[in-house]
């Protein structure tokens, strides 16, 4: 088969600089911690559970250990919970994903009411929510949306977490602003996942299939996912070349390819030679 490859796959440069730093101390005669997993991808995981990075589901005892905030970042109360217990922090948070802490704070500090875009139980989120002095409303696009309780605000501040549905996003804003008299919309879907989802919309029209390279659980590639399957029906997410089934490929000529953000370059390396060894 022939293969397309996305030219935004690969590490964006929040994770890469995450994973960096990671490995730098991991290296060291140093106890590392993580709360979860550094990020959505199983071989990453595996990788830093041989290096012997533990990773932890509540803080300890933290005198002599170190722990590292992962690139989705963390609420203020870990942050105080990890010095209080004497960890020494850190902090790989994803550079983008900070200014939308900050963004957040600057505008809850000018009295408006904080409205977060984003998937309730990711980290990323928790991390933004635990950021502000009260907690935002947080609108999950999976969900409908609570006009009853917009309809009661005059002036609101619209974030978004980094890595959203850019057309999504774009609906809800313009809902939100039909009911909210003063709307402030900042854009913060970082430019690495708007320029993947710029390809997911290209690749499936120009390909006969489609592959997502990337963990179920990473939200910026399940958003890859949908995108390119509403163009695409025969659109599939793998985590390696495993979960590859050459027979869904039979009379598939040319194949595009797709990457999370969390996606190691070896994995996606390996997938795009596998497709090319399958004789359609």
């Amino acid at each position: 088969m022939k293969v397309e490859l996305a030219a935004s796959a690969g590490f964006c440069v929040g994770v890469q600089r995450a994973i960096d730093m990671a490995l730098e101390h991991a290296g060291k005669n140093e106890e590392l911690f993580m709360l979860g997993d550094i990020v959505h991808n199983d071989s990453v995981v595996e990788l830093f559970k041989k290096k012997g990075v533990k990773k932890i589901k509540k803080l300890g005892r933290g005198a002599g250990r170190n722990l590292l905030i992962r690139a989705h970042g963390a609420p203020l109360s870990v942050y105080a919970a990890a010095r209080k217990a004497g960890y020494k922090i850190i902090d790989a948070t994803c550079p983008m994903v900070k200014e939308i802490h900050e963004a957040a704070r600057a505008d809850e500090k000018k009295g408006r009411i904080v409205v977060l875009i984003g998937d309730e139980k990711h980290e990323e989120v928790l991390g933004i929510k635990g950021s502000l002095s009260k907690p935002p409303i947080l609108i999950d696009p999976s969900k409908p949306l609570p006009v009853r309780k917009l309809k009661q605000l005059k002036k609101v501040s619209i974030i978004v977490q980094s890595t959203q549905n850019s057309e999504k996003v774009s609906a809800i804003v313009s809902k939100i602003s039909a009911i909210v008299p003063d709307v402030a919309f900042h854009d913060t879907i970082c430019v690495p996942t708007k320029n993947r989802q710029k390809e997911a919309k290209v690749l499936p029209l120009r390909n006969d299939a489609m592959v997502v390279v990337g963990s179920g659980s990473s939200a910026n590639t399940k958003r890859l996912y949908e995108i390119s399957a509403n163009l695409n029906k025969r659109t599939y997410i793998i985590n390696s070349t495993r979960d590859i089934d050459p027979g869904i490929f039979r009379g598939v000529r040319k194949v595009g390819v797709l990457a999370g953000a969390s996606t190691p370059d070896s994995i996606i390396k390996q997938v795009v030679s596998f497709l090319r060894s399958i004789d359609p």
